[in-house]
């Protein structure tokens, strides 16, 4: 779909024509949409749309940076909702995905039947001061060191800019460095049991250089939002009924966001889930975000 002069992104559509929409957003940015994003619903009762956010995955141009922002992505969703005619939707997204569903849910209230959050993410200074300088280092010392180790002045506390840096140069090596290391630092620490040999194996056979350019494409830039945006304008999605899926040990989006969003949304609910980190593929945090999809309470809610 052309959503604008420049950018044209990819979407597709899953389960029952008829069912309840889903909007599922995904990661990173600059993750793109995989196959098991379309697996947490019923595919007999929910119609599920997935689509690649600007640059990422299929969408065209590829990894292009202009024009490529917070408030461009809420409308590519809205754009989106319209062409397919869907009415109110759920939005489901975890991550970077809720962050991007926050940010459309508060610019588009009444279009939005139900929230489904996972690893919440408020593109705060401090939350991205926190993966990036050392937040992590008390848990994964060598994961941080390795990165650093790319960085041309480590002393500065400014690591996406310095890593988008990396990651326009001209010279391939460096490029390809970047894209590595980046993608493995966030892979070793998402999940709570990964070996480093399970990393360079999940790094096998995929090319990560479009999630790590926009990723730190958008953190460098703050993400595109004032300081403290999200949770200052979530009365604007008071009315939305809210389930926010946690993990207990996710130390890329401490648990202390999602609680901080869950006490400022009267409708919300707060599921920590014990013995999880930050990844969605996680045995418990997948069962979890099953359960939350398909449970009574939000069927109820939907309903209401």
């Amino acid at each position: 779909m052309q959503v604008s002069d420049l950018h044209q992104i990819y979407y597709e559509l899953c389960g029952n024509p008829g069912g309840k929409p889903v909007m599922v957003l995904h990661g990173g940015p600059g993750g793109g949409s995989y196959p098991v994003l379309r697996r947490h619903h019923d595919s007999a009762k929910y119609l599920i749309v997935l689509h690649d956010q600007r640059g990422a995955g299929k969408s065209k141009p590829y990894c292009e940076l202009s024009e490529n922002n917070t408030p461009s992505l809420v409308e590519d969703i809205e754009r989106l909702r319209k062409h397919l005619d869907l009415g109110k939707v759920q939005i489901f997204g975890g991550s970077w995905g809720s962050t991007l569903g926050l940010a459309y849910a508060e610019a588009y209230p009444d279009n939005v039947r139900s929230l489904v959050l996972r690893g919440v993410f408020t593109a705060t200074g401090a939350e991205i001061d926190h993966f990036y300088h050392g937040g992590l280092t008390k848990r994964f010392p060598e994961a941080f060191e390795r990165l650093q180790a790319i960085l041309p002045h480590p002393e500065k506390l400014n690591y996406p800019a310095q890593l988008l840096g990396l990651l326009q140069s001209e010279e391939p090596g460096m490029r390809r460095q970047a894209a590595t290391e980046w993608p493995s630092y966030e892979m070793k620490t998402a999940v709570l049991e990964r070996t480093d040999v399970e990393v360079q194996r999940l790094l096998q056979g995929w090319d990560p250089y479009d999630f790590s350019l926009i990723e730190n494409y958008y953190m460098a830039n703050a993400c595109f939002l004032k300081e403290g945006q999200l949770l200052q304008e979530a009365s604007k999605m008071r009315s939305i009924p809210t389930v926010i899926v946690q993990g207990r040990y996710d130390v890329i989006c401490p648990p202390v966001t999602a609680y901080r969003l869950h006490q400022a949304l009267s409708k919300s609910r707060l599921i920590i889930v014990e013995g999880s980190g930050h990844s969605s593929g996680e045995p418990r945090m997948r069962s979890a975000l099953i359960e939350a999809v398909k449970s009574t309470r939000i069927s109820q809610m939907e309903c209401s």
